[in-house]
């Protein structure tokens, strides 16, 4: 069942009908402000299975759970750290999840075994009220098969999961375009396990010092039990082979042009994802932008509909710029690494 709503018209029926079967066990792709979403109980176990299967994803990998209300966090987790309060005082509803110790009504399936749970609160309405009438928390992560970009459209998700869940809310495209920052408090210096829409700067100008997880720059250092979804495993990764090249921007616009000519001369087909500004630098190549480096927030909310648009293309790699990796340049270049399996090309050699 594919259901079309807007954001600011939200049929209040159909929102209880979704609502109910996410309580009696069903699974529900849903919009959220960052992607959409694969919506389960997160106290039933047998319905967080189901996520599972229809993702084709690695059950020791976490879901994030979601709820409707900031009270809602209270019989999820064991205690709420004051700086746990201020987090959501400040970001919630938003695209920041929190890492509290668990309680002992969420299921092991939810966490991966761990003893920890990431919460969040989303910001889009459809999401909000389809949480509140499903009257139990929301387990979701993005509403894709598992490694694929992750979905920022409805259609991304029909293309996807057609027959594989039981309801799909399709409300527009995702305003923010990247899956939320996750934040760990459960130690003495709060640590970002993800970076997203919620940015390291905006989380200092907050608490003052923040860390930032080694894995994220360097994927040797993952750990064998992630305790943050997009820690571990190839993500977000398009059908054709993805290099992204960095460097100042002249020369890596250079660096991509030669590469173009090189893998075109070896009978490759070549796309290229750019920006606003570079686009009309690479002559007739394929070429398609993912937003403006003066505002790279629209970098975020379009990278992972590139990635889309290029599976309806017959190439067989995709160069990508890079973008400076500050405030949310970090969670797109993250992405993007993600998304080439970390074959990266510096412009200089």
């Amino acid at each position: 069942m594919v259901i079309g709503m807007e954001p600011n018209k939200i049929d209040r029926r159909l929102i209880v009908e979704c609502g109910s079967i996410l309580r009696n066990g069903g699974v529900v792709a849903f919009p959220t402000e960052t992607v959409y979403g694969l919506g389960a109980n997160a106290l039933d176990a047998n319905a967080i299975k189901k996520i599972f299967e229809a993702k084709g994803r690695p059950s020791d990998n976490p879901l994030i759970v979601h709820i409707a209300k900031k009270e809602d966090v209270i019989p999820l987790v064991k205690n709420i750290p004051e700086i746990g309060r201020i987090l959501m005082e400040k970001f919630w509803p938003g695209p920041l999840t929190l890492l509290f110790e668990k309680s002992d009504i969420i299921p092991n399936e939810v966490t991966a075994g761990l003893s920890t749970v990431g919460i969040r609160m989303p910001s889009h309405p459809i999401a909000g009220a389809l949480i509140e009438a499903a009257q139990v928390p929301v387990a979701a992560p993005s509403a894709n098969t598992s490694g694929r970009p992750s979905p920022t459209k409805g259609q991304h998700v029909i293309e996807d999961m057609m027959g594989r869940v039981d309801a799909i809310i399709s409300g527009g495209e995702c305003n923010v375009g990247l899956e939320s920052t996750v934040l760990d408090i459960t130690g003495d210096i709060p640590m970002i396990l993800r970076p997203g829409g919620v940015t390291k700067e905006m989380l200092e100008a907050v608490l003052g010092q923040v860390a930032v997880d080694a894995a994220i720059e360097d994927p040797s250092k993952s750990v064998e039990k992630p305790k943050s979804p997009g820690m571990k495993y190839t993500h977000y990764a398009p059908k054709a082979d993805v290099i992204v090249v960095e460097g100042p921007v002249e020369q890596m616009v250079m660096k991509i042009k030669v590469l173009e000519r090189e893998y075109r001369a070896k009978g490759k087909r070549v796309g290229i994802i750019c920006t606003e500004e570079t686009k009309d630098l690479y002559g007739e190549a394929m070429v398609k932008s993912m937003g403006s480096r003066q505002v790279p927030e629209t970098i975020a909310a379009c990278i992972f509909k590139v990635l889309r648009e290029f599976d309806e293309t017959d190439v067989d790699i995709i160069l990508s710029e890079a973008v400076e990796a500050v405030e949310i340049g970090q969670a797109i270049m993250n992405r993007l690494k993600k998304a080439a399996g970390y074959r990266i090309i510096h412009a200089e050699e």
